[in-house]
């Protein structure tokens, strides 16, 4: 198995379409070209940001391959291949790998509240299926599962999971997971407003899709931590805090869609329910925008 860590600022494409609502994977490719030079450490399709749960089977796989074929090996690949079965889990994996992508991210999704045993068995069942190493995803705000440490170190048991995403905006859930599985756990923050905290905490990246609108500021606050220069790192993460927790109560996609519009960049549309930022909404984007702009 390829152990591959992924490291530093990992960024979320958002995924668009077209007015009739169907997938524009041109677009989509611009975009993530856009990630790709403007200094993402890595790539991640197919997450909250990108819509995972509205689309086909077909639609995830042309996203993949789209992703695959732009990133062209110059950063690695996380994707999402998350389903409400095991067997389509599995599907997506195993496509996933053999379209090149360096690694996967699974979050337990279910209509019923799964077990521990279950999810244990959800994960075992993919891992043994694939060659390629996996991130264990813990949102419970869209997972509706939270994994205590406790899960999580059993799954860490099953080789290929290797990586932890923790995203349930609580640090000392952090902290605590650095203490009880150790230093050598690689473990990811995915809740944007913690970015810093995080780091500190000893998160080995920031799974984000801020680098859309702010790459520099993002990419820089991970290098500031890396040189110890904490003193700079907090005036990076006080620059773009606001935004930080803008995209996120407003909602990624919907967020990521209008700053990209307000930033002179095509993004394309929304796909229902999903609906763009109200006026009001895009204003104060605007002006959180204008605000980084000046500093």
């Amino acid at each position: 198995m390829t152990t591959t860590i992924l490291k530093g600022v990992i960024a979320y494409a958002i995924t668009p379409f077209d007015r009739n609502e169907q997938l524009d994977v041109p677009l989509f490719r611009k975009l993530v070209e856009r990630l790709v030079t403007s200094g993402a450490h890595a790539i991640a399709p197919l997450g909250s940001t990108g819509v995972l749960p509205y689309l086909t089977d077909e639609e995830k796989e042309a996203v993949t391959e789209a992703t695959l074929q732009q990133v062209a090996g110059r950063v690695p690949t996380l994707v999402g291949v998350s389903n409400l079965t095991t067997e389509r889990t599995i599907y997506h994996a195993k496509f996933a790998e053999k379209a090149g992508a360096s690694a996967v991210m699974i979050i337990p999704m279910s209509y019923w509240k799964l077990t521990d045993d279950e999810i244990v068995a959800h994960y075992d069942a993919v891992a043994s299926r694939i060659n390629i190493p996996i991130m264990a995803y813990n949102n419970p705000a869209t997972g509706g599962v939270d994994m205590s440490a406790s899960l999580l170190k059993r799954l860490l048991e099953i080789p290929n999971v290797t990586m932890i995403k923790e995203s349930t905006g609580d640090v000392q859930r952090m902290h605590y997971l650095r203490r009880e599985l150790g230093e050598e756990v690689a473990f990811y923050n995915g809740s944007n407003p913690l970015a810093l905290a995080a780091f500190a905490a000893g998160a080995t990246g920031w799974c984000t899709a801020a680098p859309n609108l702010i790459p520099t500021l993002n990419t820089a606050l991970f290098e500031a931590v890396t040189d110890g220069n904490y003193s700079n790192a907090r005036s990076l993460f006080y620059q773009q805090v606001d935004l930080l927790k803008f995209i996120v109560a407003t909602g990624l996609p919907r967020a990521i869609k209008a700053g990209l519009e307000l930033l002179g960049q095509e993004a394309g549309e929304l796909r229902s329910p999903l609906k763009p930022l109200t006026a009001n909404e895009r204003k104060v984007l605007q002006d959180i925008l204008s605000t980084i702009k000046n500093q």
